[in-house]
């Protein structure tokens, strides 16, 4: 239970702050926010739910802290001139990031599971969250993504679940460097690659993350996670792999399918064996879901059990989530946004026939700068003969960004590797584009972060697709 009693959430829409926003609301606290697609007009379901929580949303500008007992929770980024953070000044209000906030709650948890690592994160979280429910365990679960087997008709927006037991599970972010706040006692590292911060900086991060630990999960088929494993000392060490079967758990008899995966599970202590069917296709997929195995098993869980919620898992919201099919299309939302998520996901839709026609939407300027070299080389080397690739630029909503790399470079770099690549004015003009070339066996690809509205356009290119073969 936290010691303060009120909150306001600055962008309290994001997919990092409305979770802990319905966790401190679910613990009692008086919860309140603001944000600036609120103002905006968009997402309108997402703050009617929200509303629905108990949740207060007032316009961002200031109204909605009246206090200096009120906690002020915004982005280290958001600047003092800000009207909410201005007022927040005013009053004498604390202020935390959200990731203060959650390390509060998730430091003081009687069982904190914590999952890091450059991708799988939200996918692995839910799956170990659910493992633990499903066990009985009910566990607290802090998500940046949507859980389907969560949501319910009350419940849409089911980043967060909130139970009476001692299990608090979440995901922590590398990022801005906030996973240094969080004090585990079972630590999971799904992987280590260049993403927000250099390789160099990420060692250190998820060095120190591990050693903290009381149970580290490790991933044995990452060859710089493995090296961060063989410099533990501290932690007691867990290991998963689809490719060692010595490792703590791992999978055999893997099969691909378009939809999901089956394979055999092996925890190597007892020697037990499970059965997997999991909906979700992809083998970085089945890694996600052998961390999971593994956090569970620290947290008392066996493989049988474990095994058995697998087989009812749903998935994760934008992680190759399929929207629908039509006129023999099918499009898919995904949160692919770095090269490594860019690169398991065309792997996986190319195990199967199909043209794939992506649109990609980089989640910054920054990042794409970042990188530029490798946003080129994964879709030059992954995109084959009859894929096509547009591009709008970056998801901006407002304020200051260089734009040094565009997305025409990443397009021209591809299109300088022999690849159909194109970067065009909008999201609209890439909309039009994909529905054009569209022809059955097709697969419509939706790619990028940091952008809700990124699902409303994956179903209207759906519903455009369908309106065309009906013409």
């Amino acid at each position: 239970m936290p010691d303060a009693k009120r909150y306001f959430f600055c962008g309290v829409g994001g997919s990092g702050m409305l979770p802990l926003a319905l966790i401190l609301r679910a613990a009692g606290c008086d919860v309140a926010g603001s944000d600036r697609a609120l103002d905006q007009g968009r997402t309108g379901s997402k703050f009617a739910f929200l509303r629905a929580q108990g949740i207060s949303l007032f316009p961002q500008d200031g109204s909605g802290l009246d206090s200096g007992d009120q906690v002020l929770v915004a982005s280290a980024a958001v600047e003092d001139t800000v009207p909410d953070v201005a007022a927040a000044n005013r009053l004498g209000c604390r202020r935390l990031t959200r990731a203060e906030a959650l390390a509060e709650l998730f430091n003081a948890a009687p069982r904190a599971v914590a999952v890091g690592g450059t991708s799988g994160k939200s996918t692995t979280t839910a799956m170990t969250g659910w493992i633990l429910h499903h066990a009985g365990l009910a566990p607290t679960i802090m998500n940046g993504a949507v859980m389907p087997n969560f949501v319910t008709p009350d419940a849409p927006y089911a980043s967060a679940a909130v139970g009476a037991g001692d299990v608090f599970v979440s995901e922590v972010d590398e990022s801005d460097g906030s996973i240094a706040l969080f004090d585990p006692a079972v630590a999971v590292l799904t992987n280590v690659s260049l993403d927000h911060k250099t390789l160099e900086e990420l060692r250190a991060l998820f060095s120190d993350f591990v050693a903290k630990a009381e149970t580290a999960v490790f991933n044995l088929d990452d060859a710089e996670t493995v090296a961060i494993l063989e410099n533990a000392s501290g932690p007691r060490a867990f290991t998963f792999s689809l490719n060692d079967a010595a490792a703590t758990v791992a999978a055999s008899n893997l099969t691909p399918e378009p939809t999901g995966a089956k394979f055999t599970v092996t925890d190597s202590d007892t020697a037990a064996r499970a059965e997997v069917r999991l909906a979700m296709p992809g083998r970085h997929n089945v890694a996600n879901a052998l961390a999971a195995v593994a956090a569970a098993k620290a947290c008392g869980v066996d493989v049988a059990a474990a095994a058995a919620a697998l087989n009812e898992f749903k998935g994760v919201k934008r992680r190759l989530e399929v929207v629908g099919t039509q006129g023999g299309v099918t499009v898919i939302d995904d949160f692919g946004h770095n090269p490594d998520k860019i690169a398991a996901t065309l792997r996986t839709l190319h195990e199967f026939p199909g043209r794939l026609l992506v649109m990609f939407q980089p989640h910054g300027f920054g990042p794409l700068k970042l990188m530029k070299d490798g946003f080129i080389d994964v879709f030059a080397r992954l995109l084959r003969d009859g894929d096509v690739l547009v591009m709008p630029e970056p998801v901006y909503f407002g304020g200051t960004v260089e734009r040094a790399v565009t997305s025409e470079d990443i397009a021209a770099g591809v299109r300088a590797r022999g690849g159909d690549a194109d970067a065009l004015a909008d999201r609209s003009a890439c909309g039009h584009r994909l529905v054009a070339a569209a022809k059955p066996g097709d697969r419509i690809v939706i790619m990028g972060a940091r952008d809700d509205s990124l699902s409303e356009f994956a179903a209207d290119v759906l519903q455009r697709v369908g309106a065309k073969g009906a013409a």
